[in-house]
């Protein structure tokens, strides 16, 4: 039986979103809310037959997500005809502590839990938990569920997962590397594992305006940059990334931060924000290309810092087959690509620059001939692998 799904993807700054038929995963509607919280929300909205884009000005999350709904329901442009024609609604939550190793439906425990855990992901959780709170509302009849980006990750051994400090830290507080970007890592993942087998030895590395890179053996995520917060490892769009801790207590004890202030700093004001005035990676390689030194330099130390964590996770995973990068700057940078995989050949590492520099689309692979290691550059799609995962659940609870 075909049933229709709607998967909300909620960043900090963004609201994406499909309505997917099931199984056939055909989708029926997609678009996105982007710039929330500039005052200048842009909404795009694509179906088959009607393509619209409106400016929704000053909204957040939930005003955003209103006018989605009322978009799903037009009788000229939506969707859906009637209110039981949405089976579930698929969540992606940022952060689900060492609480949720799987998808979950979503009861009063799991949103009192997904509220809880805002304190660790602040730009994320809380406008995750707002969208289940409103889809509970705009959409009663539907199955809620919650799919954690933390998830994939709770394979990382104790010894990668543990930091150096008190074990009661671990123990009774938690305080351990939860790692992020799961689903995208897990959907790019299975795109390449039938070309490389299940054994492969890969470093996914997701590159957005959040950046992560994960390790991954036999299917399983080893070792991941993101920590406790998604705020650690590479460089960001306006997080700092990796930072010595005794920084933060120099700027609170001599130059005077707050706790607060510190926070804003390192997450909001850091990155390639605080390097170079702006977010867009595009942006910034205009910059560089006229030779702006802030842009050069910023570009510079991304990929610097990406190489860190390839040899990094190549010697904790003793070898390397397959490089994959994906997410909006990783899918689209030429630039940043050959960047990262210059100078890497002892790792085995060689581009063709022909390829790529125009890699086609879909699941393309960009190495030289002789290179030992595969090159992959595969687009990230999360909300389809949310909709399977919802599905799944959907299924499991008898429907």
């Amino acid at each position: 039986m075909k049933v229709q799904l709607l998967v909300l993807n909620s960043g900090s700054s963004s609201l994406k979103f499909q309505l997917i038929e099931m199984p056939g995963e055909t989708v029926r509607c997609e678009g996105i809310a982007e710039r929330i919280g500039s005052g200048k929300v842009h909404l795009k909205f694509r179906t088959e037959q009607t393509s619209i884009e409106e400016y929704l000005g000053q909204v957040g999350h939930a005003g955003a997500l209103e006018r989605i709904a009322a978009l799903l329901r037009d009788p000229g442009a939506g969707v859906i005809r009637t209110e039981g024609e949405l089976a579930a609604v698929g969540h992606r939550v940022v952060h689900g502590g060492d609480r949720f190793s799987d998808t979950t439906g979503v009861n009063a425990e799991v949103k009192e839990q997904i509220r809880d855990l805002s304190r660790l992901a602040p730009l994320h959780n809380p406008a995750n938990l707002e969208g289940i709170l409103l889809s509970e509302s705009l959409f009663p009849g539907a199955l809620q569920v919650a799919v954690f980006d933390t998830a994939f990750h709770r394979t990382i051994p104790v010894r990668a997962r543990k930091h150096a400090i008190p074990p009661a830290l671990f123990s009774d507080h938690g305080i351990q590397v939860y790692g992020f970007h799961g689903t995208s890592h897990k959907y790019v993942y299975e795109q390449v594992a039938p070309r490389m087998g299940k054994e492969a030895r890969i470093v996914s590395l997701h590159l957005g305006n959040g950046c992560s890179a994960t390790a991954i053996q036999g299917g399983k995520s080893i070792d991941h940059s993101l920590g406790f917060t998604p705020s650690n490892g590479l460089v960001m769009g306006s997080r700092s990334g990796d930072i010595d801790h005794g920084i933060i207590f120099y700027l609170v004890e001599t130059l005077g931060y707050s706790p607060g202030d510190v926070n804003k700093l390192l997450t909001k004001e850091s990155g390639l924000l605080g390097l170079t005035g702006y977010t867009d990676f595009r942006d910034i390689q205009q910059g560089a290309a006229r030779g702006e030194e802030n842009c050069v330099l910023a570009l510079e130390m991304t990929a610097y810092r990406i190489r860190k964590y390839i040899g990094a996770y190549a010697a904790a995973m003793n070898g390397l087959d397959a490089l994959i990068f994906t997410a909006g700057i990783g899918e689209h940078s030429a630039v940043l690509r050959e960047a990262v995989c210059q100078d890497m050949d002892f790792l085995g590492i060689r581009l063709d620059l022909s390829k790529n520099g125009n890699p086609g689309s879909g699941v393309q692979h960009i190495q030289a001939a002789d290179s030992r290691v595969k090159v992959w550059v595969v687009p990230t799609n999360e909300e389809l692998e949310i909709a399977r995962q919802t599905y799944q659940l959907y299924l499991k609870s008898g429907h």
